[in-house]
């Protein structure tokens, strides 16, 4: 088999994902990590891996494959996704995701008082995720459910944290936090082909130590291969449609400003004519992958589509 051109995994691919924050070896990684993001506000001694395939309830029976999940020493519980292409209701799944955790914690007998544990949803995002409630200059976004009028906590058990990893940028000399070290490195640790002096202590050492291409097995290697081009395929099929999209777009508003005379024809043809375009790379390369026998859920996360646009090819 071929062997990968990069010294270290993409932590962006599934498998790279999976084998770094994923796996009871490796849990000290997924402690560090999760500790650096909720800095003094959360702090975990321990986590237990818990199943990551949910099913739903009998009517739906509508499956929720988690990246990770997991609880720490209190019982609270840990869902920690990595989405690579824009969802058209990714905020709706992060929602219906968080309600598996919360269910699950009904106990039978007519003595449960209905006492939750806290359910944390992570979601990191490697693309701009423009919503409009989010301040537009930050990366991380804490969601709580709160009163609108005095815009205090009015429950504290559910938390939502988006993470905007596409819009990191510091260099190196300027990564001052451990929280900054560990969005460097979820960026771009497939690009480095040595360990820079900013990510040389004890965590990072597990970290490149379990990240090296040259150790894997055979199996190992293909699994991420694999990943890696189910990876590129979307990426690429995503910045191609964006430019398509763009230039398209481009050209219509300018026939309908002319037209009309507004500034909003423009805007308006940009906007449809790079959507329109997006979404048709979206479904080829969704035909793709379904050629390629991928399973269903990786193909939703992946491209964006729903099962029901997917069903349909």
């Amino acid at each position: 088999m071929k062997q990968s051109e990069e010294r270290y995994i993409s932590l962006l691919t599934d498998f790279g994902f999976k084998r770094i924050f994923g796996t009871a070896i490796n849990k000290d990684l997924l402690i560090n990590f999760l500790n650096s993001l909720f800095g003094k506000e959360q702090v975990i001694k321990d986590v237990k891996y818990l199943n990551s395939e949910n099913v739903g309830d009998v009517y739906t029976d509508r499956k929720a494959i988690f990246d990770v999940y997991c609880e720490n020493e209190q019982g609270e519980k840990f869902i920690v996704e990595m989405q690579n292409a824009f969802q058209k209701h990714f905020k709706d799944r992060s929602l219906y995701y968080s309600t598996f955790p919360i269910k699950e914690q009904a106990r039978k007998g007519a003595d449960w008082d209905f006492k939750l544990a806290h359910v944390y949803a992570v979601a990191l995002l490697n693309f701009d995720m423009h919503d409009e409630a989010f301040d537009q200059e930050a990366i991380s976004h804490d969601i709580g459910l709160l009163d609108k009028k005095t815009k205090k906590v009015f429950n504290d058990k559910l938390t939502f944290k988006y993470v905007e990893i596409a819009k990191f940028n510091k260099p190196l000399d300027k990564l001052h936090t451990i929280y900054d070290k560990w969005l460097y490195a979820l960026k771009n640790l497939s690009r480095l082909t040595e360990r820079p002096k900013e990510l040389r202590n004890k965590v990072f050492d597990r970290l490149f130590e379990e990240a090296e291409i040259a150790k894997f097995s055979k199996l190992e290697l293909k699994e991420y291969e694999d990943s890696l081009k189910a990876y590129r395929d979307i990426k690429n099929s995503l910045d191609t449609a964006m430019e398509q999209g763009f230039e398209k777009g481009r050209a219509e508003g300018r026939a309908v400003g002319r037209a009309e005379g507004r500034a909003e024809g423009r805007a308006e043809g940009r906007a449809e004519g790079r959507a329109e375009g997006i979404n048709s790379q979206r479904l080829e390369t969704a035909r793709s992958m379904l050629k390629d026998g991928l399973p269903l859920e990786k193909i939703m996360r992946y491209t964006g589509l729903s099962q029901e646009d997917i069903s349909k090819l």
